[in-house]
């Protein structure tokens, strides 16, 4: 081996054998125990479903297109051994001393392969190609087969990529370099402590294995996080209504509402200080109020999507009201918060109440015709599943739900834990997002139903009168009061291209503003953190499609939100006195963040 391809990764054994030896009898036992948990708990769970996700009659028309046309496998298969040939002879070229290109590396963005082994050592470095051509090779022939569904072609095209994933020479542990090199200078105790995490994360998940992303105790909500001050000044079955201490002596008049998603909590737009979206906007002059939805147990049983209306932002409204003496608001809804929004605001419209003036929507889809990857999960066959476990439990766990969103990025939500806490035998790291991310909320089986069967199958929001709400048809064409429409570029749960038809399902003035990142990354994104980019598009042109828009659209450097509150600040009415939540007229109930944030997903109980 040349000096450019020498490796820090040494096979010899270390010094202190008989420690390594007894680490690995350590490695026994625990073995042991985990199979022994793991038996034990699927032996007393008697809810299982042999296909619970609905793929098999996918795969199974798949393996009949494909068969179809042998010619066209068997091109495939001389292509993949092609290539192997090719990567065998830039090794060999390697070896020699010579200058080689590999023939196929990583995706931008894939962050599995950047241990500097994976390209040093021949060994790692044949194992990486040799994986990353097969696992192209295979999605792509899935990709390419014809006479698929539209649904039977994503869900395979999907499934597939969740295969080659899990089989990533990363995941185990004869193929992770950095593995070895750390079970050879720990001697063995990384497996241990891995073996301890995985059998730890089983127990707790009543075997279901979820690998944990913070350590527990990582952070304090109240403390750590959602720490932004104010009170609690109204609450009721669903929801607690926080009003924020103001930082500034005048506020605008308007306040601003904020009604974020059920299916995670509120304080993703209050992490850390540095972070918090909602201190931001304090700092701006508003007087912030959002919504803290209860996290939903079998009392809940009840609540429909109606309720999240009535009880949420309609009951929000009347609490702003009394306890500031404003009528008109403004506000913003996050996701399914911002679908509920546009619903409440056609309800509100056939009512004849304009209470709320100007309306921000921040990846909120309102036309479900490409609703994104979530799509995969919405199927006849998989919504009545999920209706079985909702009529056990009473509720649809929280957990469930964080599988399903953890599936859309498993390589950095899923495979990077397995890595880190059971072959590296580490502890995960503090991060603030995850804390928020691994602080599930079940959902009432009435509301969730609904929204599953009426958004994402029938599509019946865009639709004039396609919904009844509080004896109202709703009719988004009815809103017509000035919107801004923020999209995320790499957003995969509301892809930008749908979110964007809300500015032509609506009559008002619309802005429609597209972030860079994803679904969270590209609405969190503090101004000091100078990260990312954002585009507008200040032409009057009537785009049809986001496509469109964005091809005239400009980019700039950095957070949106300065360009978002030059926006609401002209709709926000003139400056005021600011307002001390603690001396409104609504007595407050306690201090932000309050208790319903704080609770935890109960979990349901087991089918009979």
């Amino acid at each position: 081996m040349s000096e450019k391809q020498e490796s820090v990764f040494s096979p010899t054994l270390p010094e202190g054998s008989q420690e390594f030896a007894d680490n690995m009898a350590k490695i026994s036992q625990k073995s042991m125990d985990l199979v022994n948990e793991f038996y034990a708990s699927q032996s007393s769970s008697k809810n299982v479903e042999l296909d619970p996700l609905n793929i098999g009659s996918a795969f199974l028309n798949l393996t009949t297109k494909m068969m179809a046309d042998p010619e066209k496998l068997i091109n495939a298969q001389a292509a993949l051994w092609q290539g192997y040939m090719n990567i065998w002879q830039n090794m060999a070229t390697s070896a020699g001393d010579q200058q080689s290109i590999p023939v196929i590396g990583p995706e931008k963005g894939d962050k599995r392969f950047r241990s500097d082994e994976w390209n040093k050592n021949q060994i790692f470095n044949y194992i990486k190609q040799t994986y990353l051509l097969t696992a192209k090779s295979i999605n792509d022939q899935v990709a390419d087969a014809e006479g698929l569904d539209e649904t039977s072609r994503r869900k395979v095209d999907f499934y597939t990529k969740q295969f080659t994933d899990a089989l990533s020479p990363t995941n185990f542990f004869w193929t992770n370099p950095d593995v070895l090199k750390r079970t050879l200078e720990t001697k063995g105790e990384n497996l241990v402590t891995g073996l301890e995490h995985l059998l730890e994360d089983l127990k707790s998940g009543d075997g279901q294995l979820s690998p944990r992303m913070v350590p527990d105790d990582a952070f304090e909500v109240g403390k750590d996080i959602a720490a932004t001050p104010g009170k609690i000044v109204f609450q009721n079955d669903l929801m607690q209504l926080i009003q924020y201490t103001p930082t500034t002596d005048k506020v605008y008049k308007k306040p601003l509402l904020i009604t974020p998603p059920w299916i995670n909590k509120f304080y993703i737009l209050d992490l850390k200080k540095e972070n918090s979206f909602i201190s931001w906007c304090v700092d701006q002059g508003y007087t912030v109020f959002i919504i803290s939805w209860v996290n939903p147990d079998e009392r809940h049983i009840e609540k429909t999507f109606e309720s999240y209306m009535s009880e949420g932002i309609l009951a929000a409204l009347d609490a702003i009201e009394q306890t500031t003496g404003e009528k008109e608001v403004t506000a913003i809804g996050y996701c399914i918060g911002g679908t509920l929004m546009s619903a409440t605001l056609s309800y509100m419209a056939s009512m004849g109440e304009e209470r709320i003036t100007a309306c921000t929507f921040f990846a909120a889809q309102v036309d479900f015709e490409d609703a994104g990857d979530l799509l995969l999960f919405t199927d006849e066959e998989q919504v009545q599943m999920i209706e079985r476990k909702m009529k056990t439990a009473g509720f649809l766990e929280g957990r469930n739900m964080a599988t399903t969103f953890n599936m859309l990025r498993s390589n950095d939500l899923i495979w990077s834990f397995v890595i880190n806490n059971y072959l590296m035998g580490k502890d995960p790291f503090p991060f603030d997002l995850l804390f928020w991310n691994c602080d599930t909320t079940n959902m009432p089986p009435e509301m969730h139903s609904f929204y599953l069967r009426n958004m994402y199958q029938k599509n019946l929001l865009q639709k004039p009168g396609g919904l009844t709400l509080g004896g109202q048809p709703i009719d988004l064409s009815k809103i017509n009061i000035p919107i801004f429409v923020q999209a995320s570029k790499e957003d995969h749960i509301s892809p930008f291209e749908s979110v964007f038809k809300a500015t032509k399902l609506m009559s008002g003035p619309a802005e429609f503003m597209l972030s860079g990142s994803g679904h969270i990354a590209g609405v969190i994104n503090h101004p000091n953190a100078n990260k990312y980019q954002h585009w507008v598009n200040s032409s009057k042109k009537n785009y049809k499609t986001a496509g469109d828009w964005f091809e005239d659209a400009k980019e700039h450097p950095g957070s949106w939100w300065p360009h978002w509150n030059k926006w609401l600040s002209k709709k926000s009415g003139p400056k005021v006195a600011a307002r001390d939540p603690a001396k409104g007229k609504l007595k407050p109930i306690e201090d932000a963040p309050g208790s319903y944030v704080k609770v935890v997903a109960k979990k349901g109980a087991t089918e009979e």
